[in-house]
């Protein structure tokens, strides 16, 4: 049996010459074993001459990597085979499909195509970290090693709707909550909007302020034939503090001059002579009190605290030490430092500091054109103060202090003939407190000693109050309490010396916070020891402030002073009316 087929490929036809020489190679088995190779070879021949003809048969099996080309698999697509260059042109000729060695195959979905923005993907590969917005919060990370997980804070205490009132609020570039920024310094709370902002210098907070006043007073000499005069008062402050994260250092300057604008002419008798007065004939008096206080962290434990100080003035108008005759008051000028070491030994706390101080005193110019001098009420104090205090409670410092000093004057006798020199000292014991910031200060009660060289002054002796309290009895209201003592030469005769004492109760009400009220009374007592001579002092007077803004402020004031003494004719009243402006930076 022969056949003949005509095929387009030549390989086809070795592919069908060898399947029918296979079949027809061995020897017959009859007529069924030639029926099976008849149809096994018109099989093949059938298969060849589709694969020629112009269409080519669609297969059933699905293209399930390509299930959107039709649903079926398309032989000319196959990434195995491809054809042609030209995509769908059969016309084209064939070309021999490219190496496929050395290549990484290529799919239809690559790996990692589904994968997010952020975190790993099925390669290991780091992929891009997610850019927060301006203003968002920062990514909590999970708790682990090398993750810093921040404690959470406990909520502040909820502020009084008055303390927050005319506050702009802060950006959050000024409070440093923006991502990307830089962390900043946060600002600390200012709890007086019209306060004075300062300027930096460095590392030093800066603030400056001036006040200018003018007004009345029925009485400057302060004695029992007043005489009026206007006046001017003018009061510079000036206060630096170091904003550094170790050591302090505090320079606190204030100042005033208070000019009258007319002069004390001497009272004539009937004859015609001046009288001798103890009111000067120009009343002018300047005043400034200045320290530097000064601190050196040597240890976290161990402190060493150091002050200059420095005090200008004349004596208080009405004081007996005032000669009669005179032109002007004499100014006094006392300069001083302090030294010392502070320790911690846990919760008590022991410190030891030296002082100096030196007093000196102008000639006394007279009406006559003369002048007298006033180098027996020179001297030289030196002393030391032992003070020791233990942290008992939170807010509440017991503490005991023990000062011991010497007074050295320049010459041996003053113009009395009486030896001023002494020594002396006082013991004190008191604490320190702060209530729920509520009530806050310290207070103390003590007893001074001072004997004198010359025998004839009698010791002096006295008790000591001191305290500075503040309390806060509404966001609106504040009472502050201020008790001073202290032990003043005297120039007098046979007194040893004068312990004054005074008592300041002041209270200040905010009606707005740009309206502020200031009421203040003050009672005390002069005892001038080994003489009947005693003298009390009462002051009442009433402010009202008007802050325009954080710069400029206007004030007027009402004050009364009143001094009563058992001496007849030492008594005096006096009002006085005052209105000014504040400049602050």
């Amino acid at each position: 049996m022969s056949s003949v087929a005509v095929l387009a490929d030549p390989s086809q036809a070795y592919v069908f010459v060898g399947v029918f020489g296979i079949v027809t190679s061995g020897p017959a088995t009859g007529r069924r074993q030639r029926a099976l190779i008849c149809r096994a070879a018109l099989a093949c021949l059938a298969l060849m001459v589709l694969e020629c003809s112009p269409a080519g048969a669609q297969t059933l099996t699905r293209d399930l990597m390509n299930p959107a080309r039709g649903g079926f698999f398309q032989p000319q697509d196959s990434y195995l085979r491809r054809t042609s260059d030209s995509g769908n042109d059969d016309t084209a000729p064939s070309a021999p499909a490219p190496s496929r060695i050395g290549q990484t195959p290529v799919y239809d979905v690559p790996a990692a195509a589904g994968a997010a923005d952020t975190g790993y993907d099925s390669f290991n590969r780091k992929r891009k970290k997610q850019k927060p917005y301006p203003g968002a919060p920062k990514p909590k990370l999970p708790a682990g090693p090398g993750n810093y997980v921040a404690v959470p804070q406990p909520a502040p205490l909820s502020i009084p709707p008055s303390s927050t009132a005319n506050k702009a609020p802060v950006a959050p570039a000024m409070a440093g909550r923006v991502e990307g920024q830089p962390a900043r310094r946060r600002l600390k709370p200012d709890d007086d909007p019209f306060g004075a902002v300062g300027d930096y210098v460095g590392s030093f907070l800066v603030k400056s302020a001036v006040e200018l006043w003018g007004g009345y007073d029925t009485n400057p000499g302060r004695f029992d034939k007043p005489k009026g005069s206007a006046f001017y008062m003018v009061s510079p402050e000036f206060v630096a503090k170091s904003d550094w994260e170790r050591h302090s250092l505090i320079v606190d300057l204030r100042g005033s001059f208070t000019g009258y604008g007319s002069t004390f002419p001497p009272d004539i008798d009937s004859s015609g002579q001046p009288v001798v007065s103890p009111v000067p004939t120009n009343v002018d008096r300047p005043d400034f009190t200045g320290k530097i206080d000064g601190r050196i962290d040597v240890t976290h434990d161990t402190r060493i605290n150091s002050e200059l100080r420095l005090k200008i003035g004349t004596d208080n108008p009405g004081s007996p030490n005032i000669q009669a005759g005179l032109s002007r008051y004499p100014l006094f000028a006392t300069t001083g430092g302090t030294a010392g070491v502070e320790h911690d030994f846990n919760r008590l706390q022991i410190s030891l500091n030296g002082t100096v101080d030196r007093t000196t005193y102008q000639d006394s110019k007279l009406t006559d054109g003369t002048s007298t001098t006033n180098d027996d009420r020179n001297f030289n104090q030196y002393g030391a103060v032992a003070r020791v205090s233990y942290d008992l409670l939170p807010g509440v410092k017991p503490f005991g202090e023990v000062e011991a000093d010497t007074r050295i004057h320049d010459t041996q006798f003053d113009r009395s003939g009486f030896q001023r020199d002494s020594n002396g000292g006082y013991a004190k014991a008191g604490t320190s407190f702060e209530f729920t910031r509520l009530l806050t200060g310290e207070a103390s009660i003590g007893y001074a000693i001072r004997n004198y060289a010359d025998p004839r002054l009698n010791q002096l002796t006295g008790l000591l109050t001191t305290a500075s309290l503040i309390w806060s009895a509404t966001p609106l209201t504040t009472a502050k309490f201020i008790s001073v003592t202290s032990v003043d030469e005297s120039t007098l005769p046979d007194v040893s010396g004068v312990l004054t004492r005074t008592y300041t109760f002041e209270v200040d009400h905010d009606f707005r916070r740009w309206l502020t009220a200031i009421g203040r009374f003050t009672y005390g007592t002069q005892d001038y020891q080994g003489s009947p001579r005693s003298d009390t002092i009462y002051s009442i007077s009433g402010e009202l402030v008007y802050k325009l803004n954080r710069e400029y402020q206007i004030k007027a004031q009402v004050r009364r002073d009143i001094l009563d003494s058992n001496i007849s004719g030492a008594s005096s009243a006096s009002t006085v009316v005052m209105l000014g402006v504040r400049l602050q930076r």
